[in-house]
């Protein structure tokens, strides 16, 4: 029968040891916020030239050689998110309240005069390069579109080496799909979502064939927590108060995990209710990865105080383990003959793999320009192309790194990092910020800052192409988010040798919500209408430090 087929193909899909991740997860991974000391944060983060803050350790090292007094600093605080469908959250009891309070940044530099006014500075710093908190849920209208169609899609095998459908690039780079009898032979791109399916709802266990219904309606769900922990080791110099040069070798700490909830209202081809199914994904996704910065910052007049800065960061190495369990509570039924739909009610699945992601390079320029002991202006502009990201799978162990996966030998996921460069594309960060002292014990600060949009506007997720990275895929859905804009006020004291710095600043951004891919089915396009979600932030920051 046709199902015993297609089980074979997904059960020896997910058995595979290890696979690469997927193009919306890398994303995920290689993006950052603007956080640090709540200096930095409050002036938009634009400070690479003006420096002498810790939190620049990384995107202009040499910054950190304007330090001319040792200190140390410890960051708290606290953010509020908004922009989710509070009642769709409060239906599958998701805590939608989120403003926590947290760790965000522990910094030291020792600066070291061996010259008169020549400095050889060191620094370490901790910081929360990216906070993953969110809460994104809402309703939507399926117009008969549906989750289900794409798993029969898959599933309508003409011979036992078709796999089913998939998706591939042909020399000219155009995506193109396959299926049935018209595809070369491969082993299939069943997800874990397709499998779950094949096995409760696809396949009718009474005559082996596939069928589908179409969606109604769907609500979604998913609560998103953890942070990237940013390890960052500093070295650099001034050199006569005009040349200041470092070098950072940085450290990433990855603690991810999300609890998602998708839940589709089907009906018949005569558009009568056939119940509903929910599909549950639990994700836990840890790791490890660390990078090189270098900058340099200079006054090219001996009388002025313009600086400009250059600085360039290596990708980020990352080696990363994924866990997951899904689960598909089936309660669709048959109207004609009143029976549950599919084999059984429920089914479930949980693996784990371990991979790598080498996120793009970075690069970028800047400057600050003081005036008097009064204000402070600072401006950055970062680049860097993501759609050059490059998803990794191990492909074996060397006695050396059986036990050591840091060390196994991998290989580019071609297909992964094709659709990567087709849906991704390079990301501009502008920074602007200024201070103002109307007293040496006080000061007032402002900044914004805007991330250009990572994701082109036709880009979309897929398990669909026949690649590694697909394999494991336990949920469907994705969001191309907009562009970023961000504000930031703040305010600083000094006392003696003390110093308490305030920050607020204000995150937007928004993007369309897609639950699952498009394809064609049976003819007809399969095609969820956009949802516009919002991911809005405030941020509360608070500095306590010490300089000697």
């Amino acid at each position: 029968m046709k199902h015993y087929i297609i089980y074979t193909i997904a059960l020896t899909a997910l058995a595979m040891p290890t696979m690469a991740q997927e193009t919306y997860e890398s994303a995920n991974i290689a993006t950052e916020d603007v956080n640090g000391t709540a200096r930095y944060v409050s002036m938009g983060g634009a400070m690479e030239a003006l420096g002498a803050d810790i939190s620049t350790i990384s995107s202009n090292p040499a910054s950190i050689g304007l330090f001319r007094k040792s200190g140390i600093n410890v960051t708290m605080g606290a953010t509020s998110l908004s922009g989710s469908d509070g009642s769709v959250a409060k239906e599958y009891k998701f805590d939608n309240k989120k403003s926590p309070m947290s760790f965000d940044q522990l910094g030291f530099v020792y600066a070291h005069e061996y010259d008169n006014g020549n400095f050889l500075n060191v620094a370490f710093t901790y910081r929360k390069s990216r906070n993953f908190n969110q809460i994104l849920s809402h309703s939507g209208a399926l117009n008969g579109a549906s989750l289900n169609k794409i798993p029969y899609q898959k599933s309508l095998i003409g011979n036992a080496n078709a796999g089913g459908y998939f998706l591939d690039y042909d020399k000219d780079d155009n995506i193109i799909g396959y299926a049935n009898e018209t595809s070369p032979n491969t082993s299939g791109c069943f997800s874990q979502v397709d499998y779950l399916f094949n096995n409760t709802f696809t396949i009718d266990p009474d005559d082996g064939n596939a069928y589908y219904y179409n969606g109604k309606d769907y609500l979604f769900v998913r609560d998103q927590k953890g942070y990237i922990g940013s390890y960052d080791i500093n070295i650099s110099g001034n050199q006569n108060d005009r040349i200041y040069w470092g070098f950072t070798f940085g450290i990433k700490d990855v603690n991810y995990s999300h609890d998602q909830v998708y839940s589709e209202n089907i009906v018949d081809s005569h558009d009568n209710s056939a119940g509903y199914y929910d599909l549950y994904d639990t994700k836990y996704i840890s790791g490890h990865g660390y990078d090189i910065s270098a900058g340099i910052i200079f006054r090219p007049i001996d009388a002025s105080p313009l600086r400009i800065g250059l600085s360039i960061s290596t990708p980020t190495w990352y080696q990363l383990k994924s866990n997951n369990y899904t689960r598909l509570e089936n309660y669709g039924y048959d109207n004609n003959i009143n029976k549950l739909i599919g084999m059984y009610d429920n089914g479930k699945s949980e693996d784990k793999y371990e991979y790598k992601v080498f996120t793009p390079w970075k690069f970028g320029a800047s400057l600050g320009y003081t005036i008097g002991n009064n204000i402070a202006l600072g401006a950055s502009y970062n680049y860097s192309d993501y759609s050059s990201i490059d998803n990794r799978y191990i492909t074996g162990y060397t006695y050396d790194s059986y036990y050591d996966t840091e060390s196994a030998d991998t290989k580019s996921d071609r297909l992964m990092n094709h659709h990567t460069e087709n849906s991704l594309q390079g990301v501009s960060t502008l920074k602007l910020g200024a201070e103002y002292k109307p007293m040496s014990e006080l000061a007032i600060r402002a900044g914004y800052n805007y991330v250009s949009p990572i994701y082109k506007t036709d880009a979309q997720r897929t398990t669909s192409l026949d690649t590694d990275g697909c394999y494991y895929s336990s949920s469907t859905d994705y969001v191309n988010w907009d562009a970023t804009n961000r504000f930031s006020l703040g305010v600083g004291f000094i006392i003696d040798n003390f110093t308490i710095d305030v920050a607020y600043q204000h995150s937007a951004q928004k993007g369309d919500f897609h639950p699952f891919e498009t394809i064609t089915v049976d003819g007809t396009q399969n095609k969820a209408p956009a949802v516009e979600v919002k991911n809005d932030r405030d941020q509360f920051l608070i500095t306590l430090g010490y300089k000697f």
